[in-house]
C-alpha cells in the first residue's frame, strides 16, 4: 500500500472503529443499568438496545444510493452528526423513551456502505482487500475493547456518562475525515432514477449470494455471543469481566492466518476458493463448540476457528462486493449489502436468545451448525470475480483533467477514474484483457506510461 493508501485505510477504519466502540460499550451494561430509567420495562430495554441496529438496515439503502450521486464524505459527516446527536439525546435522557429516540436518532447515521465505498475509491483494486482486512480487524478489536472496557467506564461515569462517551467518540471520528484525499469519480454515466438502480442491484445473483453471507455471518456472529458468555462461564469457570482477555488473543492470533489468507485470495486470484474454504472453518468451529461442555480447550479451539473465519470474511466480503457490484452502484450494493448485516445482527440476537432457553447446548450449536451447512451450499454457486487492475497517474498539465478523464473512459476496459486534486494524482481502474493491441498505443501515449498487457 502507498502512503495516501495507508493514511486514508487508517482514517476510515478509525471512523468504524469508534462509532462501534461507542455501540458495543452500551451492550454488556444496559440490560442492568437500564432499569434505572423511567418507565422501563424488559421489552422497552430490550428496544433501547436494539432500535439502533433497525434504524442502521432500515436507512442504509437510502444513504448508499445518495453515495453514488453526491459526496461520499459529505453523507458521512452527517451520519456522524446524526449518531453524535443520539448519544447526547440518550445521555439526557431520564426515561426509556428518550433513550429509544436517542439510540434510533444515533442509527439513523447509517453510513457504514457509504465509509467502505469511500475505501474502495481511495485504494488499488489489488491493495484494496488488505485495507478491507485491516477494518475488518478495527471492528473486532473494537467489539472486545468494548466489552471489556463498557463496565468499567460504566462504574466510573454512569449510563448517562456512557453515553455522552458516545457522542464525543462521533465527534472524533468526524475529524478523521481530514485524513482522506478529497475525491472526484469519473465513469461511464448510466442515467437511472433511484428505483431502477435498486433493481438492477437486486437482480445480480452473485450479489444477492454474498448478500446472504453477510447476512449469516452476523447472525451467527451474534448468536454466538448470546449463547457462548454463559459457556464459557459454566464450562470454563471463566468470569464475565474475563472474557475480553480470551477474544482478544484468538483474534490476534487469528490475524496470523487470516492475512496470508487474504493475499493468497488476491495475489493469485482464488478469492472463491478461499472465501469457500472461510465458510466450511465456520462450520467446523460451530461443530467443534457443540462439545464445548466436555472441555475448555474445545471450546477455545471452537472459537479460534471462528475469529479465523470471521477475519477472513470481513475483509473479502467487502473487497469481493466492490469488485462484483455495477461501478455506477458501488455504494447501493454495499448498502443493500450492510442492511443485510445489521439484519443478520438483529436476527442472531433474537435466535441466541431462543437457544439460550433450550437449556441443550449440543442441540443449540447443531442448529446454529445447520444455518451454516445451508449458507455453504448457497455459496456453492458464487463465480470468480472479475479481476481489474489499478494504476497511480499523476494529473497531466497540457490538459484539462475534465478532458482527460472523459478520453481514459473512451477506451474499452477503462472502468472508472478516480481524481484526488488536492494529491495531484488519479487512480484508473481498467481490464487490461478487454484492452487490444490497437488501443494500447493511443491509450500508452494518453496516460504518459507503457501498458503492458
Amino acid at each position: 500500500m502507498n502512503n495516501l493508501e495507508r493514511r486514508s485505510t487508517f482514517a476510515l477504519s478509525s471512523i468504524f472503529a469508534l462509532r462501534m466502540l461507542g455501540l458495543f460499550m452500551i451492550i454488556p451494561v444496559f440490560s442492568v443499568t437500564g432499569q434505572t430509567y423511567q418507565h422501563a420495562t424488559p421489552a422497552l430495554i430490550g428496544l433501547a438496545v436494539g432500535v439502533y441496529g433497525l434504524s442502521q438496515a432500515i436507512l442504509q439503502i437510502p444513504f448508499s444510493l445518495w453515495a453514488d450521486r453526491y459526496h461520499r464524505k459529505t453523507l458521512i459527516v452527517i451520519g456522524l452528526l446524526l449518531f453524535a446527536v443520539g448519544g447526547a439525546v440518550a445521555a439526557m435522557s431520564d426515561s426509556i423513551y428518550g433513550v429509544i429516540v436517542g439510540r434510533a436518532i444515533a442509527g439513523a447515521g447509517a453510513v457504514s456502505a457509504v465509509v467502505m465505498a469511500l475505501l474502495s475509491d481511495v485504494t488499488r483494486e489489488e491493495q484494496r482487500s488488505k485495507a478491507m482486512a485491516i477494518m475488518g480487524m478495527s471492528i473486532g478489536l473494537s467489539f472486545t475493547i468494548a466489552f471489556s472496557l463498557g463496565p468499567w467506564l460504566t462504574s466510573l461515569v454512569g449510563i448517562s456518562g456512557l453515553f455522552w462517551v458516545t457522542c464525543i467518540l462521533g465527534i472524533l471520528a468526524i475529524f478523521t475525515l481530514l485524513l482522506v484525499p478529497k475525491t472526484t469519480r469519473h465513469h461511464r454515466n448510466f442515467q437511472q432514477g433511484y428505483l431502477s438502480q435498486l433493481k438492477q442491484v437486486l437482480k445480480m445473483q452473485d450479489l444477492n449470494r454474498l448478500h446472504f453471507s453477510i447476512f449469516s455471518l452476523h447472525l451467527l456472529l451474534t448468536a454466538m455471543f448470546v449463547y457462548l458468555p454463559s459457556q464459557l462461564i459454566e464450562f470454563a469457570g471463566i468470569p464475565l469481566s474475563k472474557h475480553g482477555m480470551v477474544y482478544l488473543p484468538l483474534l490476534v492470533a487469528s490475524l496470523f492466518v487470516a492475512f496470508p489468507s487474504i493475499i493468497l485470495a488476491e495475489k493469485y486470484r482464488q478469492m472463491r476458493g478461499i472465501f469457500i474454504a472461510a465458510i466450511a472453518a465456520v462450520v467446523v468451529g460451530l461443530a467443534i463448540l457443540s462439545f464445548g461442555e466436555y472441555s475448555k480447550y474445545i471450546l477455545l479451539v471452537g472459537l479460534a476457528f471462528f475469529f479465523i473465519a470471521f477475519n477472513v470474511m470481513e475483509a473479502l466480503l467487502p473487497s469481493w462486493l466492490s469488485k462484483s457490484a455495477p461501478i455506477q452502484s458501488k455504494a447501493t450494493a454495499m448498502g443493500v449489502n450492510a442492511s443485510a448485516q445489521f439484519l443478520g445482527a438483529f436476527v442472531g440476537g433474537t435466535v441466541g436468545g431462543q437457544l439460550l432457553m433450550l437449556n441443550n447446548t449440543e442441540l443449540g450449536w447443531g442448529i446454529l451448525t445447520a444455518v451454516a451447512i445451508v449458507w455453504l451450499l448457497i455459496s456453492f454457486g458464487l463465480k470468480q470475480p472479475r479481476y481489474l487492475s489499478s494504476m497511480v497517474l499523476t494529473l497531466p498539465e497540457h490538459i484539462s483533467t475534465a478532458e482527460w478523464t472523459a478520453k481514459l473512459l473512451t477506451f474499452r476496459g477503462v472502468e472508472e477514474v478516480v481524481v484526488m486534486s488536492d494529491q495531484n494524482v488519479a487512480y484508473i481502474k481498467l481490464d487490461k484483457r478487454e484492452i487490444v493491441e490497437t488501443e494500447r498505443q493511443e491509450l500508452t501515449h494518453l496516460i504518459g506510461r507503457d501498458l503492458a498487457i
